[in-house]
């Protein structure tokens, strides 16, 4: 029967942007079903930033990197077997699958489970649920889309609410890593010059110029976070800038990188996981838009922290083919403007 649950699967394996953009799900799951087991299917490398969180019973790990080779691979292709079995083990009386890819539409029929709920949108993956609900105008926002979701399965109270736990270790852990590079721990910046694309990265020399006139005129340290292969674009921002960022690429692995997000006074970031993260801790953020519509994937309910080409005149489309919109068009005074703007609203 739909609206009466007690084991509910949520499946959400990745990107990490993404994942953050589920959280409300998940709450309103909580407060919609709040006598049900609440089960989340995701990706080891992102399952940190659910850990601990109040509204969660327990995480599943999906390999995707490994379970991908089960068709040729004899060890991965026992792991695929196990994950269903496990799956159908668990009798589910509800799916969520937020992802809507062929392979989590398959998985979700696979579970056993009779009430699978899903978008309708890419690779078919609709044909394995038992309701799909397909986009419309009005939810043009992926969290509005997945809270349709939600509601689509009984679900009642269905406000946007970003739980993003903390952990008190990385929380230490994040504060002396900050005070071994000298930064002040409440008067500091972020910047996110990363993406795992190339087309979403603002110029460098940008990014350096801005690092020289957050700290010049409004007296802010500033550091550069980002992975393994984000260490040598921040060495050359470092390497450009009067007023070089402290570089903690691959030094924060995902708790830390919350609690150093969570503690400062302004983000600047381009589209990618860690700045949807500071949106979601309601940072003082400013985020950059090349060709993903920022209607769809921006800061939730925070248009004012957006920089971007055309925001209102998108529509739906997940991507934009005008070359109007690169990243390169976004200078540095609309940048520096906006986290102004920023500061001032935080108090910064």
């Amino acid at each position: 029967m739909v609206g009466v649950y007690e084991n509910i699967l949520l499946i959400k394996p990745s990107s990490l942007g993404d994942v953050v953009m589920a959280l409300p799900s998940l709450s309103a799951l909580r407060r919609s079903f709040p006598q049900a087991r609440i089960h989340w299917l995701i990706r080891p490398e992102f399952a940190p930033l659910i850990e601990g969180h109040p509204h969660l019973d327990e995480i599943i790990l999906f390999d995707r990197k490994f379970l991908a080779h089960a068709w040729h691979n004899a060890a991965a292709g026992r792991g695929l077997l196990s994950l269903i079995s496990e799956l159908r083990h668990r009798r589910f009386d509800a799916v969520l699958d937020l992802q809507g890819l062929f392979r989590t539409g398959l998985l979700s029929w696979l579970s056993g489970c009779r009430q699978r709920f899903g978008p309708r949108w890419r690779e078919m993956a609709h044909l394995f649920y038992t309701t799909s609900v397909p986009p419309r105008r009005e939810w043009i926002h992926v969290v509005d889309y997945y809270l349709k979701l939600v509601e689509a399965m009984g679900g009642s109270d269905l406000r946007a609410q970003f739980v993003v736990p903390g952990r008190p270790a990385a929380g230490a852990a994040a504060r002396d890593l900050l005070s071994r590079h000298k930064i002040d721990l409440d008067r500091y910046a972020i910047i996110i010059p990363g993406s795992a694309q190339t087309s979403k990265c603002w110029p460098v020399e940008r990014f350096a110029a801005l690092v020289d006139r957050l700290t010049s005129e409004h007296g802010l340290a500033v550091v550069a976070t980002g992975g393994k292969a984000e260490k040598d674009m921040i060495e050359r921002i470092r390497s450009l800038a009067k007023h070089p960022p402290a570089n903690l690429a691959s030094q924060t692995a995902l708790p830390e990188l919350v609690e150093v997000l969570r503690g400062a006074k302004l983000v600047v970031s381009n589209d990618t996981g860690p700045g949807h993260i500071a949106a979601a801790l309601g940072r003082p953020l400013v985020m950059m838009f090349s060709w993903s519509n920022p209607l769809r994937v921006g800061p939730y309910g925070r248009p004012q922290c957006v920089v971007a080409r055309d925001m209102d005149k998108r529509g739906i489309a997940n991507r934009s083919r005008d070359p109007q919109h690169s990243i390169r068009h976004i200078t540095l005074d609309e940048v520096y403007a906006k986290a102004v703007e920023q500061l001032q609203a935080g108090g910064g």
